[in-house]
């Protein structure tokens, strides 16, 4: 099960992809803890979650985990799955109402200008592309430049998964 988790496609080019949502993840579940008011509970609080404190810390947590998962490539899709379960509820909660105008369930609408399409589209262009970029390292693995590929000793080897 575990090797099976491991399966790497041949690629690579996927450390690019890597180092891309890894570093993003590791770098905002830290600021979680370095600055709580602005990015950590306070942040979860003006969002509308209940016990913001809590959330805020779990959030982190499996921000830097699945972050150092990703940019090392071990147990990339493990990691990914962290990652992008963060980010269908970051755009469902925070998104998601800038496209609706109105808040919903315990979750403030943002204070802006103008609200529909567009302006969701412009506030979630970050969240969208770290979705995606977790979503690719699910389906394809860490690349053949990870622990994963060493690990079950794929480095080299072509043909088991064919690059898509």
């Amino acid at each position: 099960m575990l090797k099976k988790l491991m399966r790497t496609d041949t690629s690579k080019a996927t450390i690019l992809i890597r180092l891309m949502v890894g570093a993003v993840f590791l770098s905002e579940g830290v600021q979680k803890f370095l600055y709580p008011l602005a990015r950590g509970a306070g942040r979860f609080e003006k969002m509308g979650f209940p016990s913001p404190e809590f959330f805020a810390n779990c959030v982190g947590v499996f921000e830097v985990l699945g972050g150092l998962l990703i940019l090392l490539g071990l147990l990339t899709r493990g990691g990914a799955i962290f990652t992008f379960i963060i980010m269908s509820v970051a755009i469902a909660v925070t998104k998601i109402p800038i496209g609706l105008g109105h808040s919903f369930g315990p979750f403030a609408l943002r204070d802006l200008h103008t609200y529909g399409f567009w302006v969701m589209a412009h506030e979630m262009r970050t969240d969208f592309a770290m979705w995606l970029g977790s979503l690719f390292l699910l389906i394809r693995g860490g690349g053949s430049l990870s622990v994963d590929a060493l690990l079950t000793h794929q480095s080299g080897e072509r043909g088991n998964q064919s690059e898509t």
